[in-house]
């Protein structure tokens, strides 16, 4: 298999293959079309198209950024996006979103064709992950009208979507959108205010736009109970689906942002000089229980926009350290004769590449394995449904947090193996360091994350049953381990899971105590904390698979020589080394985070 030089396409089709096994994912007669091969064929696919086409001119959209006149609102993106962006759509990858859709994949297998195209253009990639998140939308809750009327142009790229929530004054604290919306007679609604912070709010690359608008109507009560959801169009859709006048929806300003330049980040005004009509989705007060499943599903993919930027930044970083000469190698450093040797010869060097190869490939474990939990629970029934929901619930908000948080490192690292030039615009690790930091931003913060996975989905949570069948899958893995890997990255997981065991008690007594400003200070180190319990409890899953079919390889030939001869081989080494790297040298930071929680 050829390498990739932004995402280990071999390590994907592990995870997705050896590891979670999507295949058997076709037995059920909602992707009963699909098989294995079809499954490959759509992510390569997804492969030629994000190389040889969004990442060529990654670099160069970031560097031109966007156009915006004032006086029409507008924003126009460079002509060169809009091939790339039509061949994507055109093969079908915003469809594949829709799981409810003939044309739509399991979330585990869109997932990893969207980690390619993330990887290639992150910017392009906002460009086009929240549509299919609207539509889905629009397809659970909306009308036969409003399904008719929109899905199939969203879902064909031919119409984009947006969703509009953050205010001037709001910020996270959505209770308190201020946007009216004025019930008229005929049953649509006039809708006032103004958005900001608002990804693609504004662009060219679509004929419509599809915005997806919180809103007060009338007498409704303070707070998020007050909330409902509104389909704002950019332009007026007529009932046989054609376009008609422009609507009262208007950028007024997009934002002068550290990174990702090619992505329109909008400030929107609705109703200011002309009539803004929008149309009820869902039912009056439900728009924030409605809205939360596209927020949760775009903190999903905030996660993976944070792994598919730390893959581009660790390949790029690799890539160089293999070809850059400096410094000879350590065994002959006396000596003046010795040549310059690639840097990745040096340990320090080894190091940081293999610290980031470990976080990357449990960050892709990870979130597979939360995109797979999303197949689980809507595939199955009983039990089995429960249990899958619950780690989807769980793990949605950690996902997030801990993938964008990692990010801003993984990229720094990837920065240092460069040294100088790493700080440079010649080479791509610092625009993927300028653009990763929003990650850790939008979609609520990882602060409140944090909050989220602590407070809700853990001490609040009815019996604490997704905390205990989190625990169960862990030791499950524990002793699936046991004699097949060895005992020192088998025990460090068990006792990692002692300890946090010990981390939610106390975590429990200073909620029963009412102590809750500890406790809150408390929430983003133990998240931090259960981040890097998750990627020890995947690493070692990995290794009950990786071992076995390494010693396939080495039973009858040399390791060192069947390493360096067969890809194969190589491949199961290289997972095997970063599994044990991370579970014995980057694990035991965990118990240091624990300590200083317990001991606050």
């Amino acid at each position: 298999m050829a390498q990739s030089p932004l995402v280990d396409m071999r390590d994907l089709y592990f995870v997705l293959f050896e590891m979670l096994q999507v295949d058997k994912l076709c037995a059920f007669p909602r992707y009963g079309i699909l098989d294995r091969d079809l499954m490959g064929d759509t992510i390569s696919l997804a492969e030629r198209i994000s190389l040889g086409e969004w990442y060529p001119i990654d670099g160069k959209a970031d560097e031109d950024g966007l156009s915006f006149d004032p006086s029409a609102g507008t924003v126009t993106v460079p002509s060169y996006v809009r091939g790339p962006y039509r061949t994507m759509v055109d093969a079908g990858f915003i469809a594949v979103s829709d799981r409810d859709d003939p044309r739509g994949l399991p979330m585990s297998v869109s997932i990893a064709c969207k980690e390619l195209f993330c990887s290639a253009s992150a910017a392009l990639a906002f460009l086009t992950l929240l549509t299919g998140s609207a539509a889905g939308l629009i397809r659970r809750f909306g009308t036969t009208e409003q399904k008719d009327l929109y899905l199939e142009k969203m879902l064909t790229g031919t119409w984009s979507g947006t969703m509009c929530l953050t205010e001037p004054g709001a910020g996270s604290d959505v209770g308190r959108v201020a946007t009216r919306a004025v019930a008229l007679p005929d049953g649509t609604y006039r809708i006032s205010g103004r958005k900001m912070f608002i990804s693609a709010g504004e662009h060219d690359l679509t004929r419509n736009i599809i915005h997806l608008v919180l809103a007060r109507t009338e007498d409704a009560p303070p707070g998020t109970k007050g909330l409902s959801l509104f389909i704002v169009p950019k332009f007026l859709v007529g009932t046989d689906g054609s376009l008609g006048r422009r609507n009262g929806v208007f950028c007024t300003g997009i934002e002068k942002k550290m990174g990702f330049h090619a992505g329109p980040t909008c400030a929107l005004s609705f109703g200011d000089d002309d009539p803004c009509m929008g149309y009820l989705l869902g039912g009056i007060g439900q728009g924030m229980r409605i809205m939360f499943e596209m927020m949760n599903e775009e903190r999903i993919f905030c996660g993976l926009q944070g792994l598919a930027s730390s893959s581009a930044a660790y390949h790029h970083a690799l890539t160089y350290a293999r070809e850059r000469l400096q410094g000879v190698h350590y065994s002959r450093i006396l000596d003046p004769t010795a040549p310059a040797v690639p840097i990745i010869e040096h340990p320090d060097v080894k190091r940081m590449l293999l610290w980031m190869k470990a976080y990357v490939d449990g960050m892709r474990m990870f979130t597979y394995y939360l995109a797979w939990n999303i197949d689980m629970g809507e595939l199955y029934d009983g039990d089995a449904a429960r249990q899958a929901r619950a780690m989807v619930d769980l793990l949605t908000p950690l996902c997030k947090a801990g993938n964008t948080d990692t990010v801003w490192l993984v990229t720094a690292e990837a920065m240092q193996v460069f040294g100088g030039y790493g700080f440079c615009r010649d080479y791509p690790v610092e625009r993927l360091a300028r653009s990763c930091k929003a990650l850790s931003i939008v979609e609520g913060t990882n602060g409140i994350q944090s909050m989220d996975v602590v407070l809700r989905k853990i001490l609040l949570n009815p019996d604490r049953y997704n905390y205990s069948f989190f625990r169960s899958c862990v030791m499950k893995t524990v002793e699936s381990a046991l004699h097949k890997v060895d005992s020192p990255c088998v025990d460090i997981v068990a006792e990692g899971m002692e300890k946090m065991d010990e981390v939610i008690s106390v975590l429990n007594g200073h909620l029963i105590s009412g102590r809750m400003e500890d406790l809150l200070m408390l929430t983003t180190p133990v998240q931090q904390a259960m981040f890097m319990l998750v990627l020890a409890w995947m690493h070692l899953w990995s290794l009950t698979l990786t071992l076995h079919r390494l010693e396939d390889f080495t039973r009858c030939k040399e390791p060192g020589s069947i390493v360096k001869e067969d890809g194969e081989a190589a491949f199961y080494h290289g997972k095997v080394m970063a599994s044990r790297f991370f579970l014995l040298s980057e694990f035991p930071k965990f118990f240091g985070r624990t300590r200083a929680i317990l001991g606050a």
